[in-house]
């Protein structure tokens, strides 16, 4: 169910986004984000705003599914630190932000929407997004196991 006037509803990426795991109920995608490599979302399909509008099964099924998405990143990309975070305050669609940090990134350790501190190497990120592929796998491999 779609809700007028919520930008993700409206972006047609509920439907389009290139995924690494899909069902009926949730989706996660990798961010193209040339600063992040590794961050991934999981977005809840149905226009839900709050994890407290979900029944205790939707509940269980998205922490379970953030749980391995953030499984994969540790294990694939091997950062400093893990951030996850649902805010929905300029987007109230559910939807989990999982974000690989690292002492080197712009941010670090503010939270990635805060001002940049410094420029990560680009050898350093380049490095990280050849791990995006082997991320992917690593996701679906976990989703398609639980």
């Amino acid at each position: 169910m779609n809700e007028a006037g919520c930008e993700l509803c409206a972006s047609g990426e509920l439907n389009a986004a290139p995924t690494v795991y899909a069902d009926d109920k949730l989706f996660v995608i990798i961010v193209d984000d040339a600063s992040y490599p590794g961050f991934c979302r999981v977005i809840w399909r149905d226009h839900v705003r709050e994890m407290s509008d979900l029944a205790q099964e939707d509940r269980l099924l998205l922490n379970e599914t953030v749980f391995h998405v953030e499984q994969a990143v540790r294990e694939t990309m091997a950062p400093t630190k893990v951030n996850v975070a649902s805010l929905g305050n300029v987007v109230p669609h559910l939807h989990w932000h999982i974000i690989p940090r690292y002492a080197d990134d712009a941010h670090f350790p503010a939270p990635v929407w805060a001002t940049a501190v410094r420029k990560t190497d680009e050898s350093v990120l380049e490095a990280r997004r050849a791990q995006l592929p082997h991320l992917a796998e690593a996701i679906a491999r976990r989703l398609q196991q639980s």
